[in-house]
């Protein structure tokens, strides 16, 4: 069984032609998420990668790693404070693709994965300072 995947980019809405209409092309989350989907996860030390054969879908790791380092780019660090983004943040709901995950599942994915996150950060730091 397969991830969630969240809706198409480029699926026109009521009222803009696109999601990706409002995301300009300098935008920090484009760089966001061409780093974290160039990143091997399971290399990197993150639980959960494959998905599951039963069970209830979950988010995919990367998913959820866009929106931790868009909190942490934006100093949103709290679990409830990047859900809300995930419901009003036009900048998110392009990055995620419409998923919103809850509060509980943010703080979970950083739980089981803190220790991960320092080395990602540090290249991520890296990346984006030699860009």
């Amino acid at each position: 069984m397969a991830h969630l995947s969240g809706t198409d980019l480029s699926q026109l809405l009521l009222l803009p032609e696109a999601v990706d209409d409002y995301v300009e092309l300098d935008n920090p989350v484009r760089f966001i998420e061409a780093f974290v989907n160039g990143l091997d996860l399971k290399a990197a030390g993150f639980v959960r990668v494959d998905a599951k054969d039963t069970g209830w879908p979950g988010f995919d790791p990367a998913d959820l790693l866009k929106l931790y380092t868009y909190g942490y780019l934006n100093r949103v660090r709290s679990s409830r404070r990047l859900e809300t983004e995930c419901h009003r943040n036009i900048e998110v709901i392009w990055l995620l693709r419409h998923l919103k995950p809850d509060f509980r599942t943010i703080a979970a994915f950083r739980r089981i994965n803190r220790s991960t996150f320092r080395s990602v950060f540090r290249e991520y730091n890296h990346e984006h300072c030699h860009e």
